[in-house]
């Protein structure tokens, strides 16, 4: 069994509890919020034993052996690394920092301490996933990636009202980039690696975050296009282009839905069965990792991390956006 403490009150978190309940290893011991009536209501409307309001004390308490981290962005390096220090496994919500001096932060103090680090992509756990990277070799040659999501976000509205949510402000390394375009980025790095140039553009707010934006990104025989927004809706499936056929998928943040049609007309399924919901398949790769005593995933590796994280610096440099966190 492993017991696990949660940093984070949302409903990223929600969703992680009822996705983790349904594996046997986990338990659900202890639970950090700043503030005490919170992390009480939080604890009580699921049953947790112990609640912290002091980040210190939270990872020094011997009630969890592993922790998620669902807080803000640019809170993750810090109370990653605070937590790691006391021998606590971490799977950290995606982004898993703010820039790449915090992800190379995180990945030493995880090797250092020996515990595994997992940044909780959970759309390449998936066996939809999987069925793409196995059957990329159908369609030939691959020139073209295409990945969208664009997401009209429920805070945008409260922000045209002058209001100032979490989702658009800077000092939490916020923005469509970090919160949308990083689906689009990281499964285009497991399949295909790091690319030879990026182009990057985006629509700034005037809190100083981007609404939306789109990347080129150049590889030896092949380019790929992304568009993410959280001010716009968009319906588009994603794509992978090949000389002999194309892999459409549906949704680039949890594939639930796969083909391919070929050029000759000929339709193949691909689609496997999987969860409902897909944060399962993360929870179940990291509590694999812990009893296996591996270090780290073979899919969502260190270095998956740090090539993705490098594609955001870059285009965030183009775009001219810069965060708090990027001046400590």
């Amino acid at each position: 069994m492993i017991r696990f403490g949660i940093i984070g009150t949302n409903w990223i978190t929600e969703d992680f509890i009822n996705a983790a309940r349904r594996i046997g290893d986990f338990a659900l011991t202890t639970v950090y919020s700043r503030t005490e009536a919170t992390g009480r209501e939080f604890a009580n409307k699921h049953d947790i034993a112990h609640v912290y309001t002091d980040l210190e004390q939270f990872a020094s308490s011997s009630e969890f052996d592993a922790v998620y981290i669902a807080s803000p962005n640019s809170l993750h390096a810090e109370q990653a690394i605070v937590l790691m220090n006391h021998g606590k496994h971490v799977l950290c919500e995606k982004p898993l920092a703010s820039n790449e001096l915090e992800v190379r932060k995180m990945t030493e103090s995880a090797k250092s301490n020996g515990v595994v680090l997992l940044e909780a992509m959970k759309s390449t756990f998936t066996p939809n996933f999987q069925a793409i990277a196995d059957n990329l070799h159908k369609i030939g040659p691959v020139r073209r990636y295409f990945g969208s999501y664009c997401q009209y976000s429920s805070r945008y509205d409260l922000y045209k009202r002058g209001e100032a949510p979490n989702a658009f402000n800077p000092q939490f390394s916020n923005g469509a980039l970090m919160d949308l375009g990083v689906y689009c980025i990281y499964p285009l790095v497991v399949l295909f690696g790091q690319p030879e140039r990026i182009q990057a553009s985006g629509i700034m707010l005037d809190s100083g975050v981007d609404g939306a934006g789109s990347l080129l990104l150049s590889y030896k025989g092949m380019d790929a296009v992304i568009q993410y927004s959280k001010i716009v809706d968009s319906y588009a499936s994603a794509e992978i282009q090949g000389e002999n056929g194309t892999i459409i998928f549906d949704k680039i943040s949890r594939p639930d839905h796969v083909q391919i049609r070929y050029r000759d007309g000929k339709v193949e399924d691909l689609t496997k069965p999987q969860e409902d919901n897909a944060m399962f398949y993360e929870v179940q790769e990291f509590i694999e990792l812990i009893k296996s005593g591996a270090k780290e995933s073979k899919v969502n590796s260190h270095e998956i991390s740090l090539k993705v994280i490098e594609i955001m610096d870059e285009a965030r440099k183009q775009m001219g956006l810069v965060y708090p966190a990027d001046k400590s």
